[in-house]
């Protein structure tokens, strides 16, 4: 038995969201998003005040749970503790979480029979206050470019927020240092090509206005907002796949929202459905 509470407080003021949308949000696209969280420790994001919050992360999540709601015990070397690790399996642990206030979802890239070797890596293209959302498609296309001529498959989605985000699929069959490495070299090459609108300076007092180009999101426990998440920001915006042919000039990743994005998964189906069935290989 699941209880869900509070379902009229509002979350989003200026648009009048409430947590019960959030619940029927998750409730309705729960078949799209779990396959992206099965088997995947959760660093849990609540927000159960709403956007206007900061929220705050809870990780040690499994003992105060419900006996239905699936966790695995790992040890934290930040924490210096054993931290209990809630597993999102099926909705009614979704819907769970969301009742916590988990207006965003943060899977791990690996799971629990493989948590050295990632699913696939990720390219948080990750822009400042002073880059364009074009400058933002530029750098995912000259990535997609450089990808395309060594033959490998890549993915793309909004990362719900101001950037975008290339997904490669991995097997799982390497680990994270291995993953991490061939990010590195790729955001190097896209760098080069440019200089003008993009760094790898990880500091945000040297970044200079540039599109930073992260390859550190590929490490064991961190975590980015799942494919299909919504996020805590204005426009209840969701980090939604695209189709390259979407990743163009004049793209406004607002218009994927809690409002918009069901309707669209009619029409579209889930464009990540390939990225676990694929991986590349990294040494050829």
């Amino acid at each position: 038995t699941l209880n869900l509470t509070n379902q009229n407080k509002v979350y989003w003021p200026d648009e009048g969201i409430t947590k019960g949308q959030v619940l029927e949000y998750y409730n309705t696209v729960s078949k799209y998003i779990l396959p992206y969280l099965k088997n995947r420790p959760q660093s849990l994001k609540r927000n159960p005040n709403g956007i206007t919050d900061k929220g705050f992360f809870h990780k040690d999540a499994g003992e105060a749970a419900p006996d239905w709601v699936k966790y695995i015990a790992l040890y934290s070397e930040s924490a210096n503790k054993e931290i209990n690790y809630i597993l999102c399996n099926d909705k009614a642990t979704l819907l769970y979480l969301n009742n916590l206030g988990c207006i965003e979802i943060n899977p791990w890239n690996s799971r629990v029979n493989h948590l050295d070797q990632p699913d696939y890596l990720i390219m948080d293209i990750d822009p400042s206050d002073k880059s364009s959302f074009d400058d933002v498609v530029d750098t995912a296309l000259v990535i997609k470019e450089i990808l395309d001529r060594v033959k490998v498959s890549a993915y793309c989605k909004t990362s719900g927020a101001t950037g975008l985000q290339v997904y490669i699929p991995l097997g799982p069959t390497y680990d994270y240092d291995q993953a991490r490495s061939f990010a590195e070299i790729l955001a190097m090459l896209a760098q080069e090509q440019l200089p003008d609108t993009t760094t790898l300076e990880r500091s945000l007092s040297k970044r200079n206005g540039r599109i930073y180009i992260d390859y550190l999101q590929n490490r064991r426990g961190q975590t980015v907002s799942s494919v299909y998440s919504l996020r805590p920001v204005p426009g209840a915006s969701v980090s939604t796949p695209l189709s390259w042919s979407e990743v163009k000039k004049g793209l406004d990743p607002a218009q994927f929202n809690i409002r918009s994005l069901p309707r669209r998964l009619e029409k579209t189906g889930d464009l990540f459905r390939d990225i676990l069935k694929q991986k590349i290989n990294l040494n050829k």
